[in-house]
């Protein structure tokens, strides 16, 4: 049994209480924060995102917050996709690049208001990259971590909780759009977004010390629907194909890899960080791709903590960025980020645990 030193590097999330009283069994962390990550039934935990309605303690996506006249100039330099025809109230999937072109996030970005813009990132400090780029740049914007904890409220049956709690209006809102509100009181953002393919919402909390009463609100609101607690779903979110930045990822990792080469724009300003580089690996064509790897094993394959390398006729092609059984496929899967002479249908070998474990090439999503 581990421990849990606490330390001024590791912050608590405002819903991290709740999540203790729900019986969460263990953690990750992410962005210097603790992140739920299983509440001891992990098939059932499963099961209810599939089936029913699922809240997540998902306050480890942390917003950076761009403020002033420039703010939407810098987002752009950020992000190489247009974002120019973007509304307020609107969300975009963007994939945050590097001067090489190597992706260092893939966080949605939230249009407030002209002036102001939350980049809801995944597992990495881009405050920093995103302050540093508006100094060197002599920029009018302020870039700011503002007191912004997402929740999330997934599955088929997340739709009618939401209503229930903030009204109808909610049913009306498109992929990654959001309204503001307050729902007793409290201050949020209500988006329909979530890192599952079974529909959903997120719910940023505008005030930190109201996590317990926000959990307790959706709680209470969900019994007529069975909800529970859950945390991003591992199983679920491979079956569905969905890429985890730092997990299906590396330093060398660039867009057009990984399937998100769709919300990369070519034709975005020049002084775009990355752009010139994108250009040149699209002119060029990726190395490598992403494909899913079903095993032939029958049983549970567990593949450790890193990354698993996979072989064709004896030679490494890429590697088993992840794995798990599917309990709706009953299969070993995960997905191949490998070379691009592999094709669907070949058959590889990915070592696990220092066995060779055979398998097929696929399509993704896999479901």
């Amino acid at each position: 049994m581990f421990g849990i030193t606490p330390s001024a590097r590791l912050r608590p999330s405002p819903f991290y209480d709740s999540t203790l009283k729900e019986g969460v069994t263990s953690f990750t962390t992410y962005n210097h924060m603790l992140m739920p990550t299983a509440f001891g039934d992990p098939e059932g935990e499963y099961w209810r995102l599939i089936n029913g309605v699922s809240q997540w303690d998902v306050a480890v996506e942390r917003q950076v917050q761009l403020r002033g006249p420039d703010a939407g100039r810098l987002a752009q330099i950020l992000a190489p996709r247009d974002l120019s025809k973007q509304k307020v109230g609107q969300g975009k999937y963007v994939p945050l690049c590097n001067h090489r072109g190597v992706l260092i996030n893939d966080p949605i970005c939230l249009k407030l208001a002209d002036d102001l813009y939350w980049l809801s990132i995944a597992d990495s400090n881009i405050w920093f990259w995103a302050e540093s780029i508006a100094a060197e740049r002599g920029l009018n914007v302020e870039v700011s971590e503002p007191d912004v904890s997402p929740m999330a409220i997934q599955g088929p049956k997340a739709e009618d909780v939401v209503a229930h709690v903030c009204g109808d209006w909610v049913r009306g809102l498109k992929y990654f759009w959001f309204g503001e509100t307050e729902i007793g009181g409290i201050p949020v953002v209500v988006q329909r977004s979530g890192w599952s393919k079974q529909g959903g919402f997120e719910i940023y909390l505008r005030d930190g010390s109201k996590g317990t009463q926000l959990w307790n609100i959706f709680k209470e609101a969900g019994q007529p629907w069975s909800i529970g607690p859950g945390s991003p779903n591992w199983c679920e979110r491979v079956e569905s194909g969905l890429i985890s930045y730092g997990g299906d990822t590396n330093s060398t990792t660039n867009p057009f890899e990984v399937r998100m080469g769709k919300y990369v724009d070519l034709d975005v300003p020049d002084d775009t960080v990355g752009i010139q580089a994108l250009r040149r690996i699209a002119a060029e064509g990726p190395k490598r791709c992403s494909l899913g790897l079903i095993l032939d094993a029958g049983e549970p394959v567990k593949p450790g903590f890193l990354w698993n390398p996979i072989f064709r006729n004896g030679r490494k092609v890429g590697d088993l960025t992840n794995c798990i059984f599917s309990y709706r496929l009953k299969k070993n899967i995960g997905f191949a980020l490998i070379d691009r002479s592999c094709a669907i249908g070949d058959r590889v070998e990915a070592r696990i645990d220092g066995l060779m474990q055979p398998g097929a090439l696929t399509d993704l999503p896999f479901l």
